[in-house]
């Protein structure tokens, strides 16, 4: 088959053509950077909490009534739960990773106002709360019992001892991040705490913080009138352990409020839904572009064959072949959709480019731009195959009875 006398044919009705061309480069550009954006939420939605997910509820309580002891309550709850069949561990704590809210400061290495500090999440636990949340002490010691504090809301003064993850210790020592175990760091500007413990990850509570994994744990328990109890259970114990344990926190204490029971796996769904909702859209897109470019392609194709229908019967009249005239229609489309992922290609990087500089989107993956020529190639010719075939089926009479 002639290249040549097929381009002939299509300057001259390029209008069709080009328009094509156009929604095949538009669909390319919009469809490949949707699905590096997919990636990249896909990419932050896979990540690793730090913790044993799995198998990690939370519950709260609030007390309401006058002669509620919110202290030996806390005590009372948790020598319960530690005990019960199929609990790993419990405690007590302000926050969890991924629940959007909890407590954040700034950590410093020097002390003074005019220093500025490092975000980091905090989480106020006992000597239970490593291995309650699941975490990987890489260095240093755990808390003792010793260390526990309690805190009011009014308190300003901070432990003397804190555990941070690795990666805020790249972030205040980038130089020597191991060293960081022992050296003193500044809380409120003045208040010193001592690195005692090193942990391998854990993130803070809030997903789309660009400090995620900036956490330090502080040995405190908190007296702030709702009080959150994370419940670490043995593995496939969870969802039994649930029901359970709500019964009997609320049994055992008449004068508070049990509720906001919810499983690690619930809160991380929660956290991402956003992400997971953009996903489902872009998907959708997607689609939506395809089918439309595929309908576009089949309607050109279908206008084309009944425009020259005469033709193309003089053509089976003078000798040419099903085969010929099925690949006359094929590879027609294959040069309006091939210049048309060219054009695609160069839309596609141009607008991932103002993508990354007005949303600071991360660059396409280099693959995607070639896996969607080929398959957008692939899809024309699938388009085309309906019209290509009924005009490969026109019969050498149509030329003498078509006016």
């Amino acid at each position: 088959m002639e290249i040549g006398p097929i381009w002939r044919a299509m300057m001259r009705n390029k209008t069709g053509a080009i328009l094509i061309a156009l929604q095949i480069a538009v669909t390319m550009a919009i469809m490949v950077n949707a699905i590096s954006i997919m990636q990249e939420r896909g990419r932050v939605m896979s990540r690793s909490s730090g913790i044993d997910e799995h198998n990690i509820f939370v519950i709260t309580s609030v007390g309401f009534a006058e002669d509620f002891n919110e202290r030996i309550t806390i005590e009372e709850d948790l020598a319960m739960l530690r005990v019960m069949p199929g609990v790993v561990n419990a405690i007590q704590s302000n926050s969890v990773p991924l629940s959007g809210g909890g407590w954040s400061m700034g950590l410093q290495t020097e002390p003074g106002a005019e220093i500025e500090g490092t975000g980091v999440a905090i989480y106020f636990v006992d000597e239970h709360g490593i291995d309650t949340f699941g975490l990987n002490l890489v260095a240093g010691e755990n808390f003792d019992a010793t260390d526990i504090t309690w805190r009011e809301r009014s308190d300003t003064d901070w432990p003397d001892k804190t555990i941070i993850t690795r990666a805020m210790a790249e972030t205040l020592y980038p130089d020597d991040p191991d060293g960081a175990l022992g050296k003193t760091v500044y809380i409120s500007d003045t208040e010193p705490l001592t690195i005692t413990g090193i942990i391998e990850q854990m993130q803070a509570p809030w997903n789309s913080w660009d400090g995620v994994e900036r956490v330090m744990l502080a040995p405190t328990h908190t007296l702030f009138g709702a009080t959150r109890y994370i419940i670490r259970t043995e593995p496939g114990m969870r969802d039994s352990l649930m029901p359970q344990v709500e019964e009997l926190l609320a049994e055992r204490n008449k004068n508070r409020i049990v509720r906001s029971m919810r499983s690690m796996d619930e809160i991380r769904e929660r956290s991402y839904r956003g992400d997971s909702s953009m996903i489902t859209i872009l998907t959708f897109t997607i689609v939506l572009l395809i089918a439309v470019t595929s309908l576009g392609i089949v309607g050109l194709a279908s206008f084309s064959v009944n425009r020259r229908t005469k033709q193309i019967g003089t053509r089976r009249a003078l000798g040419a072949s099903k085969v010929a005239i099925l690949r006359y229609f094929m590879t027609e489309n294959f040069i309006i959709s091939f210049l048309g992922v060219l054009l695609g290609a160069g839309l596609t990087i141009g607008l991932n480019i103002l993508m990354i500089e007005a949303f600071s989107l991360t660059r396409i993956a280099w693959y995607l731009v070639p896996v969607a020529m080929l398959m957008l190639l692939m899809v024309g010719q699938v388009a085309v195959f309906g019209p290509a075939r009924r005009a490969s089926s026109v019969p050498p009479a149509v030329a003498t009875r078509t006016v």
